[in-house]
C-alpha cells in the first residue's frame, strides 16, 4: 500500500480522520455509548453488555484507548476503562466546529446514477 500523504492535510483533517477511524466500527460505537452511559469506570461487563468475545472486546479496547477516547486502569485482576472526559469534550468541539465550517446542503443532488 502506498504512503496515506496526510502531510497534505491539516492538523484537523487528520485529527478528525483518525478519531473516524476509531469509532468505525459498531462494537466500538457501542462501547463508548455503554461508558458514556455509567458514572465511574467498567471492569468486565462489557463482555455480558456487548455480547463479543474477551479478545474482541479487548482489541476493540486498545484501539479506542490508543485514540485517547477512553482511559484504562488496572484494578486487581481486572482491567477498568472509562471515557477520558478532556478528550472527549476536545473531540466534541473538533467535530463540532468541522461540521459548522461545511457548508450546509439546501438543495440535494439531482444527478442521476
Amino acid at each position: 500500500m502506498g504512503i496515506s500523504k496526510t502531510e497534505l492535510f491539516s492538523d484537523q483533517h487528520n485529527e478528525i480522520a483518525a478519531l473516524a477511524k476509531a469509532i468505525g466500527h459498531p462494537a466500538r460505537v457501542a462501547i463508548l455509548e455503554l461508558l458514556s452511559e455509567i458514572e465511574g469506570c467498567v471492569c468486565g461487563d462489557l463482555v455480558d453488555e456487548i455480547g463479543l468475545a474477551q479478545p474482541t472486546i479487548s482489541q476493540h479496547l486498545a484501539v479506542l484507548k490508543q485514540a485517547g477516547l477512553i482511559r484504562g486502569a488496572i484494578k486487581g485482576a481486572n482491567r477498568c476503562y472509562c471515557i477520558d472526559p478532556i478528550r472527549w469534550e476536545q473531540w466534541q468541539g473538533l467535530m463540532m466546529d468541522f461540521l459548522a465550517q461545511c457548508k450546509t446542503i439546501e438543495h440535494p443532488c439531482k444527478a442521476d446514477y
